[in-house]
């Protein structure tokens, strides 16, 4: 396992709740006022709600949450949940006759682990929101990542269970972390440590997907888009909604080292950035500690779903 946590930045709550029976759940991020935001979506087959606006041409650069969630594109109505929450406690964009929060969300595909009828719902939202603590060390068969699998290339026979991930580097006053639900069409490795964590399982051997990708399945036709992983990464230091996007987009080299096939047409690869900013920093130096903290977060949702299995 590597160490650090999501929270570790400061200033940022996390929340969880999951039904561990149908084999789904969510992860709420709930940043203090005064953050700004940015995202990057690479994959094939997103599920997101609130992304346009992130863009740097358009106005608003502050977020009042990002859900991490699984149910597919039924899980967006997450979001709807926590908008009334969040009303009710006046949080959100001012628009002179009330606020309108600003919650951008990304789904992953669990549908098929175990009930496709099971989604997260107004319950479990409000049950991953009272969670939210400025202190979360959740890994592993948890909230987002409850449904989470990877290495799919042969089929549900022979792929592996994953999970939540989490870490961060600190380097002097500077904090960068990451949060990852790894639903993976692609097999996993530890880049760290040059080790392949997950692949399909044949015979009780790990296999790699890349060895076999002209041969699966009629050239992927019978493939559905029943993956993605999506996540996060932030900082405590100061960055634009223009700097945030550049620094997601780098988070994703943190994908790419770790998730291998990656950013398929079968995955809707996402990744939310964060600035709480406290501190100044280099964007480049906090572009690469993102993809590191990416990647071993990663790591980590392999390492802990393994613990929570045995």
């Amino acid at each position: 396992m590597y160490s650090g946590y999501f929270t570790d930045v400061g200033n940022i709550k996390v929340g969880h709740a999951q039904d561990l029976e149908g084999g789904t759940g969510l992860t709420i991020i709930l940043p203090d006022p005064g953050n700004t935001a940015g995202v990057d979506v690479r994959g094939g087959a997103p599920g997101t709600r609130e992304t346009d606006l992130l863009n740097p041409i358009n106005q608003v650069s502050e977020v009042s949450s990002i859900i991490l969630s699984g149910g597919s594109a039924y899980g967006l109505e997450a979001a709807s949940h926590l908008m009334k929450i969040l009303e009710k406690e006046g949080r959100g964009f001012n628009v002179g006759v009330g606020v309108v929060p600003i919650i951008s969300q990304a789904v992953l595909f669990d549908l098929s682990y175990k009930n496709s009828k099971r989604r997260p719902d107004a319950k479990m939202t409000e049950k991953a929101y009272c969670n939210a603590r400025y202190q979360d060390k959740s890994q592993g068969i948890v909230g987002a990542g409850t449904g989470a699998t990877v290495a799919k290339a042969l089929g549900p026979d022979h792929l592996v269970k994953s999970g939540l991930g989490q870490a961060s580097i600190k380097k002097g006053d500077l904090v960068v972390s990451a949060i990852v639900a790894v639903n993976a069409f692609g097999d996993i490795f530890d880049y760290h440590r040059a080790v392949q964590l997950a692949g399909p399982i044949v015979d009780g051997k790990m296999l790699k997907t890349v060895d076999m990708i002209d041969k699966i399945l009629g050239s992927f036709a019978d493939i559905k888009p029943a993956n993605t992983t999506i996540g996060a990464v932030a900082t405590n230091a100061t960055f634009t909604k223009t700097e945030l996007t550049k620094i997601a987009g780098m988070a994703h080299d943190g994908y790419a080292r770790s998730i291998n096939p990656v950013h398929t047409l079968f995955d809707g690869d996402t990744i939310f950035s964060l600035a709480t900013n406290k501190v100044q920093a280099n964007i480049n130096l906090v572009g690469t500690l993102a993809a590191e903290a990416m990647s071993m977060a990663i790591a980590n949702a392999i390492y802990s779903s393994r613990e929570k299995n045995k």
